[in-house]
């Protein structure tokens, strides 16, 4: 019980006095865009060009929001002789974003990196029918993915980097040898 009658609304009221000196921290949405982080979960992208169809994401996803469609493709040898080899083309690439929960799930999986989550937030429609959004929609998000973050300069350089460079390396180191041994007998000539 409070000491006299009435202490509850002057505490309440010495509140709202309080607070209306300060300044307000609404933003106002639909006019002002909010400043988001630079690797803000929002949507899912697909880049196309990456996808296999090895329906990894399809399988993993726990909503089972995930559509694909693919047929074989035959693809003539590379070399004379060799075999003829199929391959899987990608036909439908769907999201059912009313069944998603935003688990990013199916772009841990994705052995090729097709799948990248976009900043990209606004996507409501007025009929949950329409956030079954296809390869075209997907694709259009996959062009707001941001760069990913620069490497820390003081990590180490990944093994494939090092590796690669020290192939390269060598392969001049041959070259350079090789236009070595080309201008000698040039010079003996």
């Amino acid at each position: 019980m409070s000491p006299f009658p009435g202490s509850g609304l002057a505490k309440g009221l010495a509140v709202t006095l309080r607070t209306m000196t300060k300044r307000t921290v609404t933003a106002q949405y639909p006019d002002v865009q909010p400043e988001l982080p630079p690797r803000t979960r929002g949507v899912i992208g697909l880049f196309e060009e990456n996808c296999t169809v090895c329906m990894l994401c399809a399988r993993e996803c726990p909503d089972w929001c995930i559509y694909i469609d693919s047929h074989k493709e035959t693809v003539p040898p590379a070399a004379p002789g060799g075999r003829e080899r199929s391959r899987n083309v990608l036909d439908r690439f769907a999201i059912d974003f009313s069944l998603c929960m935003y688990c990013g799930i199916c772009i841990e999986v994705c052995p090729f990196d097709a799948l990248f989550w976009s900043p990209e937030f606004e996507y409501a429609e007025t009929d949950i029918h329409d956030l079954t959004h296809e390869r075209d929609k997907l694709r259009e998000w996959m062009w707001t993915v941001p760069e990913p973050p620069a490497l820390d300069p003081a990590a180490e350089e990944p093994k494939e980097i090092a590796a690669a460079r020290k192939t390269a390396e060598k392969l001049a180191a041959q070259e350079a040898a090789a236009a070595q041994e080309q201008e000698k007998k040039e010079g003996e000539a």
